[in-house]
């Protein structure tokens, strides 16, 4: 019998209690944090930290929320503090009191959210359903995207980790798997990882000479690329789809790449991410990238 097909037997509580409150169909799948974790000092100091920040930007509106799993989850308070926070004004009513009208508000919502964050569906750690739901690990994951995108400057408590249980209900019967997932930034890798780094010293003790350097960038870029007909005026917009960093790679190491290895004008993320991983492992092969770079 599948090994994994057995794991459902070794979490009973979880999975009996799971299974009172949810009704997972065929070919269904759903992830719950696990009860143990529940206790986490961590997670417990997040999610009072996130319940403070909610409460102290909608003060003045007279909203206490006092549960995030209870008064997340019917899209009232993510449409003020959307609007509080983003000046977002979105085409929906302030209260939704039928399940189809929370539905409907919270798909508006949320479609706001990833527009905002700049997010592809595949990236989304939370949907309709779970928020509607009441989901604490979705809620978490979509206040924590909220909180950094719009307070970065929040502190959050870093390395908040949860064991989490997913169960499927396939054709064989019900398939359980466990793992760890971080809710917040794990620091513990990324401060070793760009440890006395200088720009890191340039965002936080000098911004006001960022547009300088920027200005030396751009001036090296153009320098090279322009060799190929090229101008780069923007460094964020136009190193996005990996097709600028791969020719600037291929001018300062002297070689052609081949156009059948990279997207010259990629239509979608998937080939944006293409190139720029292609970009990631040319780099970490000349001995240049000696640390891990997100290529999303």
């Amino acid at each position: 019998m599948d090994p994994d097909f057995l794991n459902v037997f070794t979490q009973p509580p979880a999975v009996n209690q799971f299974l009172a409150e949810n009704v997972i169909a065929q070919g269904e799948k759903k992830k719950l944090i696990k009860p143990t974790s529940r206790n986490n000092p961590k997670l417990e100091e997040l999610q009072l930290l996130l319940i403070d920040w909610i409460n102290a930007t909608l003060k003045e509106e007279h909203i206490v929320v006092k549960s995030l799993e209870e008064d997340v989850y019917d899209g009232l308070v993510l449409h003020h503090l959307l609007e509080n926070l983003g000046s977002l004004k979105l085409d929906v009513d302030k209260i939704a009191l039928t399940e189809k009208k929370q539905r409907q508000k919270l798909s508006v919502i949320l479609e706001a959210v990833a527009k905002c964050l700049q997010l592809e569906e595949s990236q989304l750690k939370w949907s309709v359903e779970s928020i509607l739901s009441k989901d604490l690990l979705s809620t978490l994951h979509l206040l924590v995207a909220i909180a950094k995108h719009f307070e970065p400057n929040l502190a959050m408590p870093s390395n908040v980790q949860v064991e989490t249980i997913t169960i499927e209900n396939t054709s064989r019967g019900l398939k359980t798997a466990t793992a760890m997932e971080y809710i917040t930034e794990n620091k513990e890798n990324s401060e070793a990882q760009s440890k006395d780094d200088a720009f890191d010293e340039l965002f936080s003790r000098a911004p006001d000479k960022l547009d300088a350097v920027k200005k030396v960038f751009l001036q090296f870029v153009n320098q090279h690329v322009g060799k190929l007909g090229l101008s780069v005026k923007d460094i964020e917009s136009q190193f996005a789809d990996g097709v600028i960093l791969l020719l600037l790679i291929g001018q300062l190491e002297g070689y052609f790449l081949n156009l059948r290895d990279f997207f010259l004008t990629p239509a979608s993320t998937t080939e944006m991410l293409h190139n720029v991983n292609l970009a990631l492992d040319l780099l970490t092969d000349g001995g240049l990238l000696n640390f891990s770079v997100n290529s999303e």
